[in-house]
């Protein structure tokens, strides 16, 4: 098994800079936080069928807010691995929103989803 604990943190750095205005920023942000503590010992998740949507917004946030706000840091300061790692949490995560979406589609919101996420190499 690979170590993800570099994940889990980008998902409660994510969640630590996100304002919780409303119930459903807060249950979005406490999501991308049970996830993070299930990476600390596996590299898997499940996600519950009611949470389907949600934890794919959740994801895409994330996947945004790096985009946007961390990535060019990294770039700019030539940071190799530190890039190839951040550029690896965008894909992921929008890979993953994507996935639950689809399964969200097709079960029609009834069903949970087992995350596994893919290996990396830096």
């Amino acid at each position: 098994m690979t170590d993800y604990n570099f994940y889990a943190g980008y998902l409660r750095f994510a969640a630590d800079k996100t304002e919780r205005e409303t119930p459903e920023m807060e249950a979005m942000m406490a999501e991308l936080v049970r996830i993070a503590d299930l990476l600390e010992t596996a590299n898997s998740f499940n996600v519950e069928a009611d949470k389907l949507r949600m934890t794919a917004r959740a994801l895409a946030g994330v996947a945004g807010f790096l985009q946007q706000h961390i990535l060019p840091e990294i770039v700019a300061a030539e940071n190799e691995i530190g890039e190839a790692q951040t550029r690896w949490v965008i894909d992921t995560s929008m890979s993953v929103m994507a996935n639950l979406m689809a399964h969200a589609e097709t079960t029609k919101d009834s069903e949970s989803y087992k995350v596994v996420l893919p290996d990396y190499n830096w």
